[in-house]
């Protein structure tokens, strides 16, 4: 029998692991929701700009860079797992050198998107069937490619800062970024009146400022670290080689996770102009959602790392358990409110009543996303903590099969429906596998 002083610490302990887990999940969702709240803005320009044109074309120019960039995730996936531990196990060397490790690769990667620009362009236009959007999006494309390595370390930048238990700084540089992002696209499109271009340039002149910001930041707050710098350690082969291997397993991973958006937006305008514009509408729900769930996963990337770098076992599977006990709240609400209140919502989007009408035939769908998607964000934090990489990867491949195996099988007889569909069983299947070889590894335990 459990006695009321164990009872009374038990809950002592769980109430300190919800304050430890909002203290990082909060500023981690703001600083997310500046990220939705950036592109439901862009939408808005573009849709009251030029209607379904220019939301099209807006469209096609972000999806060529996710197409880009999200390949690239594991610059601060990566960098969050191993910060994380190495915080853990209280090593400043290794915290450094896994950013300046990091960091180089960023740079290296970003002046080779600005080198193949052309090809890459090419390529994804094609991939994402632009049609008549093609031309906008390709002058999207021409401005925002400058701020490739820019983008990249910022990447490096805010994983290195949450695995350092550090939301706050992220936060911060995010919002003051995206407010400027904003105003400036504002400024480019509606006074300069140069369309969508003027999106990707404000986007661009944003993201400079912000990373001159964060390693303004890093100086002040972490110039101590400068006395740890050790060129031997940076080097080391062993780390290096570590390194890439949980990088490359988070490439392939996130290479399925963009073939599966990006066939999503292709499939969607090989549909038509209308058909595009409803899903993308319907999408930037989905990604509301999503940045809400990363706020827990990059939560579960911090404490994750943390934990195993201390031993802990029982503060591990405690804030383990406690993060889900969040996730399923936080997908109920969603659920809930995308089902009484999913048309003025959208009204923040566009005033076209069609296209209004249209996307309230995917109320269904919209629904359905946060409850089968909650474990899959979740899951993803608490892998990347525990450089799990193998199952992310493993498990993804197998997701995005079942997403294309149920469109195609289906697509010709449900259309659209198949699509949707296919992306939920594919968020669904995510979530439970990653689960369930967690909990078989013995690494991440429950109880």
């Amino acid at each position: 029998m459990v006695s009321t002083s164990e009872l009374w610490s038990a809950k002592q302990g769980s109430m300190g692991m919800n304050r430890q887990i909002l203290h990082l999940t909060i500023p981690n969702i703001v600083t997310n929701l500046t990220v939705p709240l950036l592109g439901m803005a862009d939408m808005a320009i573009a849709g009251h700009k030029g209607g379904t044109e220019y939301i099209g074309a807006g469209t096609i120019g972000t999806a060529i860079f996710n197409l880009i960039y999200w390949n690239f995730g594991f610059l601060r996936m990566g960098t969050s797992g191993f910060v994380a531990r190495a915080y853990g196990e209280r090593n400043n060397g290794e915290q450094v050198a896994v950013m300046l490790r990091a960091l180089a690769l960023s740079l290296l990667l970003g002046l080779a998107v600005i080198v193949l620009q052309g090809p890459l362009v090419r390529v994804a236009l094609y991939i994402l069937n632009s049609g008549e959007a093609g031309r906008a999006a390709h002058d999207y494309f021409r401005v925002r490619v400058w701020s490739a390595p820019v983008t990249l370390a910022l990447y490096v930048f805010k994983g290195w800062f949450i695995g350092m238990q550090n939301t706050r700084i992220p936060m911060w540089v995010s919002i003051g970024g995206n407010v400027l992002n904003i105003g400036a696209s504002l400024f480019f499109v509606t006074v300069m009146d140069i369309g969508v271009a003027g999106i990707a340039l404000g986007t661009t002149i944003s993201e400079y400022i912000s990373l001159i910001v964060c390693v303004i930041v890093w100086f002040v707050r972490y110039g101590y670290l400068r006395s740890h710098i050790d060129p031997g350690r940076i080097f080391d082969m062993h780390k290096i080689g570590a390194l890439f291997a949980v990088n490359g397993d988070i490439f392939i991973r996130t290479l399925c996770l963009v073939a599966v958006t990006t066939f999503f937006v292709s499939a969607s305008a090989a549909q038509g102009a209308e058909v595009l514009a409803v899903n993308s509408l319907s999408m930037q729900l989905f990604t509301l959602f999503s940045y809400f769930m990363d706020g827990f996963a990059y939560s579960a990337e911090a404490l994750t790392g943390r934990y195993i770098g201390e031993a802990d076992r029982s503060a591990l599977a405690l804030s383990t358990r406690l993060i889900l006990r969040w996730g399923v709240g936080l997908a109920l609400f969603f659920t809930v409110i995308y089902g009484v209140a999913l048309r003025p919502i959208m009204y923040l989007f566009t005033d076209d009543v069609s296209l209004l009408d249209a996307v309230m035939r995917n109320r269904v769908w919209i629904m359905a996303v946060p409850l089968a998607g909650f474990l899959a964000f979740i899951y993803d934090g608490i892998l990347v903590g525990a450089t799990l990489s193998a199952i992310m990867r493993n498990v993804m491949i197998v997701a995005a099969v079942l997403f294309f195996g149920i469109y195609y099988l289906l697509g010709p007889w449900l259309g659209d429906d198949a699509l949707w569909c296919g992306f939920i069983v594919y968020l669904f299947a995510r979530g439970v596998f990653q689960m369930w070889l967690s909990c078989r590894s013995g690494k991440i335990p429950l109880k």
